[in-house]
C-alpha cells in the first residue's frame, strides 16, 4: 500500500503525487486519462494541477478523468491560481474556471502558483491581492486548504512565509542536488516545519536531468526526496506506465531514510550539484511561465529563443 501522510487530523494524502503538467503532455487524451485512472487505482490520491498548464488542457483532462467513474471523492485535488501579481478578482474568476474544468464544486487545496520574482510576495500580500482571494475561497467553502509554490529562490519562499499568512502548504523543489545549490531543503524546509506548514516536494528528478546518462539512480532520487523531514507529498511527472510502476514500487510501504542515509546520498552526488547545471529552474528563466512573464513585463520565452 502506498504510504499516506496527514495534511490535517483525519485528512491523509499519498506520499507520491500525480503531476498535472505532464498529464497535458501525453499525446493521446485517452491514454492520459487511462494513466490517471491507473495511478488512482494504485493508491495515488494527491492530484496536482494549475490553471495555466498546457493552455488549460491539463485541468480539462483531469476533470474528464475524475468524472469517468465518479473518482472525485477518492482523491485529494489541488490546482493553482495564476494571478502572477494581479488581484483577488482575477483569482476568483480563475477559481471558477478551474472548478468548471475539473468538474467539481470545491478544491482540496488551492495554491498561488510560481512565486519566482523578487516582488511577488509584496504583490500577493498587497491590499486586494491574491492572499485575499485565498481567504475568501476558504471562508466560502470552495477550497479546504491553501498554499503557494515556486522554484526559483529560497529567499522568496521565506518572505512569503515570514509575511505571516497562515498557509497550509508550500511547494518547492527538493531533490538530492538541492542541498548543495541554493538550497530549499536548508533554507525553507526548517522554517516551514517551524510554522506548521506542510511541504510539497517537486522536481525530485530535476525535470529528468538527474536521470540523463545515469547521473543519479532513480531509486536514490525518489527515496531521497520522499524522506526529507516535513515533506507531505512528492509530486512528480508521471507520463508513462513505466514511470508510474517505478513510483508505486518505491512508495509501496515506504519508510523514510534516516539522516545518515540522506547524508550519504548528498555526499554521493555532491560533485554534480555545486554549479546548478542540473537545476536550471533556479538560475534561468527556462521554467518561468509566459503568463507570469507577461505580468512582470517580460516577453514570452518563445521570442527569447528566436
Amino acid at each position: 500500500m502506498i504510504a499516506q501522510r496527514e495534511i490535517a487530523p483525519g485528512v491523509a494524502v499519498s506520499a507520491i503525487g500525480f503531476g498535472g503538467y505532464h498529464l497535458g503532455l501525453v499525446k493521446d487524451e485517452s491514454e492520459a486519462i487511462r494513466l490517471l485512472h491507473a495511478a488512482i487505482d494504485a493508491g495515488i490520491t494527491f492530484l496536482d494541477n494549475a490553471w495555466e498548464y498546457n493552455e488549460h488542457v491539463s485541468e480539462e483532462r483531469m476533470g474528464k478523468g475524475l468524472a469517468d467513474g465518479n473518482r472525485r471523492d477518492s482523491v485529494f485535488l489541488m490546482t493553482k491560481v495564476c494571478t502572477h501579481g494581479r488581484g483577488a478578482g482575477v483569482a476568483m474568476q480563475q477559481l471558477e474556471e478551474s472548478l468548471r474544468r475539473l468538474r467539481t464544486d470545491h478544491l482540496d487545496l488551492w495554491q498561488v502558483h510560481e512565486c519566482v520574482y523578487d516582488n511577488d510576495p509584496a504583490l500577493h500580500y498587497a491590499k486586494g491581492g491574491v492572499i485575499e482571494a485565498l481567504e475568501r475561497a476558504k471562508r466560502d467553502g470552495k477550497v479546504r486548504f491553501v498554499g503557494f509554490t515556486g522554484h526559483k529562490r529560497p529567499e522568496i519562499h521565506r518572505e512569503m512565509i515570514e509575511r505571516g499568512f497562515p498557509f497550509d502548504t508550500a511547494q518547492m523543489p527538493l531533490n538530492v542536488m538541492d542541498a548543495n545549490y541554493r538550497s530549499f531543503e536548508k533554507n525553507v524546509l526548517p522554517l516551514a516545519r517551524e510554522r506548521n506548514i506542510k511541504v510539497l516536494g517537486m522536481k525530485a528528478f530535476a525535470e529528468g536531468r538527474l536521470l540523463e546518462a545515469g547521473k543519479v539512480d532513480p531509486d536514490d532520487a525518489l527515496r531521497y526526496a520522499m524522506s526529507l523531514p516535513g515533506v507531505l507529498c512528492t509530486i512528480t511527472g508521471i507520463d508513462s506506465q513505466h514511470v508510474l510502476d517505478h513510483h508505486v514500487r518505491i512508495a509501496d510501504g515506504f519508510s523514510p531514510l534516516d539522516e545518515v542515509a540522506l547524508q550519504a546520498l548528498r555526499d554521493k552526488y555532491r560533485d554534480r550539484a555545486g554549479d546548478g547545471h542540473l537545476e536550471l529552474y533556479k538560475s534561468t528563466a527556462k521554467n518561468d511561465a509566459d503568463e507570469g512573464r507577461a505580468q512582470h513585463g517580460f516577453p514570452p520565452m518563445e521570442k527569447l529563443a528566436m
